[in-house]
């Protein structure tokens, strides 16, 4: 047992994506469902995201979606489960932050990379060691781990730091190196 009981889940929410981004979400959501996990995300009902709790929730899984009252017309929100509505972004990032064990990435945009490097800059000042896993079947992620590997090689990070992320290709992979890593950090 790892002792992780809810991840959040950062990701995109257009829906004019690849299937296969569609799919690769749904996949997760299933996955964390299937480990009795609660998956905790931005709340809406489109794109990666909304496509991720909606599996966990077709799973049996438990979701909490948190959801800033400005876009709830924008991004939708996902009727079938437990929400919380906030005011602003950085009330739903706090959220989403505090009610983690771990985080998975699936691909997104600006958004996603934002949430992402800001929770990584918060383990880089040692503010939590909460693990961290990129997911992406088709390599998405690989230009922010060539930028990541050479923040370490130029002595901007320790070599350390590198342990708290995992690149990973497949949501089995994704939640087993989040497993080892909060194992390890425990």
């Amino acid at each position: 047992m790892s002792g992780i009981r809810s991840v959040t889940v950062y990701c995109g929410s257009s829906n004019t994506v690849d299937a296969n981004y569609l799919e690769l979400a749904r996949d997760l959501g299933r996955e964390i469902a299937g480990r009795g996990w609660r998956l905790v995300y931005g709340g809406g009902n489109v794109g990666l995201m909304g496509q991720t709790a909606l599996a966990a929730h077709q799973a049996g899984g438990q979701v909490l979606g948190v959801m800033p009252s400005f876009l709830k017309s924008v991004e939708g929100i996902l009727e079938e489960v437990e929400h919380q509505i906030v005011e602003t972004m950085h009330e739903r990032k706090q959220i989403l932050f505090d009610e983690a064990d771990a985080f998975v990435v699936l691909p997104g945009g600006i958004g996603t990379l934002e949430e992402a490097v800001e929770t990584l800059s918060w383990a880089k000042l040692s503010l939590h060691r909460k693990p961290m896993a990129f997911l992406a079947r088709n390599s998405y992620w690989r230009p922010f781990f060539h930028l990541i590997d050479h923040i370490i090689e130029d002595g901007f990070a320790p070599a350390s730091f590198r342990d708290l992320i995992a690149e990973t290709n497949s949501p089995q992979q994704a939640l087993e190196a989040l497993e080892e890593r909060f194992v390890a950090l425990d």
